[in-house]
């Protein structure tokens, strides 16, 4: 393993953080996540066509720059550290490797070359607050359980009437990041009833009838959510025709088990990605307490100066910088993925609790800019863990809790 970045990583690092410096202080992140898109549009957009930032996860035949992962979370680092608002995680994390690994030769030909330029963006919703096990980070995704599993609740899809092809898709999604805004929703949606239920994921435009988004009020502004209400409404499956809800042995009957592992594949490299964000997040937050406590005097010495203070910051950097090793390994072996996020979700959460303590009396003020990443870690930690059960289903893949066999009674 070479753990050296080359030249052009460098750069793109270099270049990200400067403009992402001049357009992302803590008074234009607040009032981009105020706008209806939730965030900088024309920002995205420069970051879409100068850097190629969404592109970086699409290969260069459909238009993308075909990166590695690891390209993409040393990008997601940079923008963890301003928080920065975008459809990035959502589209080039989530959606695009879905759309590579399952779409056919046309859907990816129509739809990742736009989502490489960012003219496009994608959202991928996942009944019920189930997004951590549908990527396989805190649990197997196996059982479908999250998706409805044939009962009540979920989202129920049937393959039309007129036997042409297509599917209407009946339920409610919440906690969908980025679907108030995306053109494009990749929708979790059970079929094939109680006795041969799988779950399938299927293409909904932002124009379809029947389908109704509406914004959520979350916590964390910086990661927009909305309630998806599907009435009816016609869709698209994604990949080839898994066969008419019939239960038949049509071909492609398994395709559930293939969405599955695309489903887990994704998360483990998603796992890497958001570990990169936390990481750089909690480095930023570390940075500003080390600049206001040098500043910031108490019985006319810097606060800074204090031995106590000296230690919980010397303990603070050691976590930031675990937390940045794990997420670059992930990088390189996503399989470590849910560990490297368990690490950097702890992280952000103990520097921005700690960043607050710090500050002192203006700390805990509401509207403090500390705030803003104690309500990331926050968030995140929700949606992706928590961090005892990534760590629990880490271990428990690992083979550290299975117990030992036997000696066979001769």
């Amino acid at each position: 393993m070479d753990a050296a970045f080359t030249a052009e990583q460098d750069e793109m690092r270099r270049t990200l953080r400067e403009i992402l410096g001049k357009r992302c202080g803590p008074d234009e992140v607040k009032a981009a996540v105020r706008t209806a898109a939730g965030h900088d549009r024309e920002l995205w957009r420069q970051l879409a066509q100068q850097l190629g930032l969404p592109g970086i996860a699409v290969a260069e035949e459909y238009g993308g720059v075909g990166c590695t992962p690891a390209d993409l979370v040393l990008a997601c680092e940079e923008t963890g550290r301003v928080l920065l608002p975008s459809p990035l995680l959502a589209t080039a994390a989530l959606a695009v490797p879905l759309i590579t690994a399952l779409g056919t030769d046309a859907q990816r030909s129509a739809l990742l070359p736009p989502l490489a330029a960012g003219g496009l963006t994608a959202a991928l919703a996942v009944p019920g607050p189930a997004l951590s096990t549908a990527l396989a980070l805190t649990g197997d995704n196996a059982p479908g359980d999250w998706a409805g599993g044939g009962r009540a609740g979920g989202v129920q899809a049937r393959a039309g009437a007129d036997g042409d092809g297509g599917w209407r898709l009946y339920g409610e999604v919440a906690q969908v990041l980025d679907g108030h805004s995306a053109p494009l929703l990749l929708v979790a949606a059970h079929t094939g009833g109680f006795a041969r239920s799988r779950t399938l994921l299927f293409l909904v435009r932002e124009d379809a009838p029947g389908l109704v988004r509406s914004r959520q009020t979350t916590l964390d502004e910086t990661r927009p959510q909305a309630r998806i209400q599907l009435r009816d409404t016609p869709a698209e499956l994604l990949g080839a025709d898994a066969g008419a809800d019939t239960g038949a042995d049509a071909p492609g009957a398994d395709a559930g088990a293939g969405v599955l592992a695309a489903l887990a594949a994704t998360g483990r490299t998603a796992a890497a990605v958001l570990a990169a964000e936390a990481a750089g997040a909690a480095g930023q937050a570390l940075a500003r307490t080390v600049e206001y406590v040098r500043g910031r005097e108490q019985f006319g010495r810097p606060v800074g100066s204090f031995q106590a203070v000296k230690h919980r910051l010397a303990d603070l950097y050691v976590q930031v910088q675990a937390a940045r090793s794990a997420a670059y390994y992930a990088a390189w072996d996503p399989r470590q993925g849910g560990l490297a996020l368990a690490q950097a979700l702890e992280a952000l959460r103990i520097t921005a609790g700690e960043a607050i303590q710090l500050h002192g009396g203006i700390g805990f003020t509401w509207e403090h800019d500390a705030h803003l990443y104690f309500k990331r870690a926050a968030a995140d930690e929700l949606l992706f863990g928590p961090v005892h059960r990534l760590r629990a289903h880490a271990a428990h893949h690992a083979g550290l809790f299975t117990p030992p066999q036997e000696k066979a009674v001769v």
